[in-house]
């Protein structure tokens, strides 16, 4: 087996491209520190010193969900006590009071699954926040969203993400890929968008000069097999497309999942592994983001030095993880952002939402 890890260090000191069998000998690879230095290896060589964030702000227009994924804590029936919906006058509003943050850079905006609203509602909702605050950059809306905008108007993914596009929409979060495995989305979604659908509307998204980012959810019901498969996946459509900006690995959190009574919330050394093994993997993939909302922030610092090279942004008031039980903040101010990547060492970069350099600091 050292054999093997030293032939996988070998490549990846000459930039060559990881296999299948590469990736599963580093998931089952225990010298951590090994395997981080060598994931730093690859970061050090695509972004310096350098770890990025930014001013955001996110905004969930509903938690009712006609998907009911097993996995998931945040969505729920429109009878239910914890149901709640947001008006496009309430979204301006809560838009328009972040904004007084003249740092403010990005809303990121992702919801459930709402069984009546028309697409004309969400098409109206980014056309109007870019009219109210045309200098935000508006990152919205899964894939799997935008396959439920196709179903509930009729149309193709093309056409819906081109009328999005014109009303303002700027570029699309990576969720919902959750693990492209059938065996899995089968078992805990199978009612929302298939892993192909997901693919497809990524790779039109990307035609049509969308950027996306790219997720996956690990640590539930899936396999170390299913894990690289999915990351191979990605790589071949970054292949492909060019399209991806960055990728994050999210550990499953089971608080008040349906999951809640089968699995534990995995390890930080599980996390920290997935970061190195994601970004060796990833070899088209420029950024590699450690979110502390979901890794916590001592964690996603750790993972600064396990190959990844953002740590997200402020991310006011964050709710779908916060359901599942996460502990960490809902919000975190730019200054403890840029203390936070000072303590690891890195130099904080302030980016927009498409990696241009704000400041340095």
């Amino acid at each position: 087996m050292q054999t093997t890890y030293q032939h996988i260090a070998a490549r990846v000191a000459r930039g060559e491209r990881l296999t299948r069998e590469d990736g599963l000998a580093l998931l089952g690879c225990n010298d951590l520190a090994w395997l981080g230095h060598l994931a730093d290896t690859v970061k050090q060589r695509l972004s310096g010193k350098y770890v990025y964030f930014n001013v955001n702000r996110h905004i969930n227009l509903t938690n009712i969900c006609l998907a009911k994924c097993r996995f998931c804590a945040f969505g729920c029936d429109a009878k239910s006590s914890q149901a709640y919906f947001l008006s496009k006058e309430n979204v301006i509003d809560i838009a328009s009071r972040s904004a007084r943050d003249p740092d403010l850079r990005e809303l990121h905006i992702v919801s459930g699954l709402h069984p009546d609203w028309p697409f004309d509602y969400y098409v109206d909702i980014i056309r109007s926040l870019k009219a109210a605050l045309p200098h935000l950059h508006l990152k919205a809306f899964t894939a799997v969203e935008i396959c439920h905008f196709a179903q509930i108007s009729g149309q193709s993914v093309a056409a819906v993400l081109q009328t999005l596009k014109e009303a303002g929409l700027d570029s699309m979060p990576g969720g919902g890929a959750e693990i492209f495995s059938e065996r899995v989305r089968q078992d805990l979604c199978p009612h929302k968008a298939s892993a192909a659908e997901w693919l497809e509307i990524a790779r039109t998204a990307h035609n049509l000069g969308i950027p996306t980012n790219a997720t996956m959810l690990y640590g539930h019901i899936e396999t170390a097999e299913e894990r690289i498969d999915h990351l191979l996946t990605l790589r071949d459509l970054q292949d492909e497309t060019g399209g991806f900006q960055t990728f994050l690995a999210l550990p499953f959190h089971p608080h008040n999942t349906g999951l809640a009574n089968e699995v534990k919330r995995v390890s930080a050394w599980e996390d920290l592994k997935m970061v190195a093994v994601s970004r060796l993997l990833l070899d088209n993939f420029r950024h590699v983001k450690a979110y502390w909302i979901m890794l916590t922030l001592p964690v996603a610092q750790l993972a600064l030095g396990f190959g990844a090279d953002d740590i997200d942004g402020t991310v006011t008031e964050e709710k779908i993880t916060h359901a599942a039980g996460a502990r960490t903040a809902q919000h975190l101010d730019k200054e403890t952002l840029i203390a936070t990547i000072r303590q690891t060492g890195h130099t904080p970069v302030e980016r927009d939402s498409v990696y241009n350099i704000i400041k340095k600091y």
